[in-house]
């Protein structure tokens, strides 16, 4: 999970941990659970992609639940 990380700076890399974080609280899910895993895959996917902050959590709440 955190080798997917690797490619992204460090300010991609708290607003995808901070994007996770908020999705794995709204959910009710441990972040090292297979969800929380999925949702920093598709977090670290849209952030390569650089989507913007402020729409990052949007996004993966709408990719997420369309699985």
């Amino acid at each position: 999970m955190l080798l997917s990380l690797i490619s992204l700076d460090d300010s991609q890399i708290t607003i995808v941990t901070d994007a996770v974080r908020q999705w794995c609280c709204e959910k009710k899910l441990d972040i090292d659970s297979i969800e929380g895993r999925r949702a920093v895959t598709v977090a670290v996917d849209l952030a390569q992609l650089n989507i913007a902050q402020n729409r990052l959590f949007a996004e993966l709440s709408k990719q997420l639940d369309h699985q």
